[in-house]
């Protein structure tokens, strides 16, 4: 399903790329119908701020979400592990049921990247692509509240991932991660000893390292996906 790779690809860094293909995503999605009309509504709306905004300015805003606060990361196992060294063997789990399904990361991805999960599920079948997302919906439904608490439009994509799941997020497991992480730091200076905790290794001779994206292979994929859509 393109809308998958489609909506990823909306969630990843924003460059001129991409906002040079704001057409093309948002006639891919439209063509492929899979999205109710309500949140198609929405992502268009979305879509329509990234072909007339600034790009510094809609850098500077990915940034000021996605980067400065855990509770927002767009790395799926920060939200259910934590820094839990359960988390190593989940990435490890993830990492292989990529392989599995003929999807190859690079040695640098980390495999629980929200827009790099979209990009595997949008080259899988459907209904595995479907079960998949339902694994991880409660997560993204935790994402969508807290963004549309923001008022950010970054919601409407994480609504329209919800709506593509096989299965309803459930309520209560909901709850528990919107009130069991920590908040976000006040200061930059907090901001700094978060990120700085040790990172989590994992695995025979730690394969791949628990830390946060790498910002510039976010840029680089972003870039890359936005010439496939040109």
């Amino acid at each position: 399903m393109i809308s998958f790779k489609a909506l990823g690809a909306l969630l990843d860094y924003p460059t001129e790329q991409m906002q040079a293909a704001a057409d093309e995503i948002e006639q891919a999605l439209i063509a492929e119908q899979a999205l109710p009309a309500a949140d198609l509504i929405d992502v268009g709306a979305f879509i329509e701020r990234l072909r007339t905004t600034d790009i510094m300015d809609l850098q500077e805003y990915w940034v000021s979400l996605f980067d400065r606060s855990k509770r927002l990361a767009l790395h799926l196992h920060e939200h259910s592990y934590g820094e839990s060294r359960d988390r190593g063997q989940a990435m490890v789990d993830l990492a292989l049921t990529y392989r599995m399904n003929g999807f190859e990361l690079a040695a640098s991805e980390m495999p629980d990247y929200l827009p790099l999960f979209c990009e595997f599920l949008s080259q899988v079948p459907e209904a595995a692509a479907r079960r998949y997302l339902g694994e991880a919906v409660e997560i993204v439904e935790a994402l969508r509240i807290r963004l549309e608490e923001r008022e950010s439009p970054y919601a409407a994509l994480l609504g329209a991932l919800v709506s593509l799941s096989t299965k309803a997020a459930d309520t209560a497991e909901v709850d528990a991660i919107l009130v069991g992480e920590p908040e976000d730091p006040k200061t930059l200076d907090e901001l700094d000893a978060q990120w700085a905790e040790d990172p989590v290794t994992f695995g025979a001779g730690a394969a791949m390292n628990d830390c946060a994206y790498a910002g510039d292979l976010a840029r680089k994929r972003a870039a890359e996906i936005g010439r496939e859509a040109a």
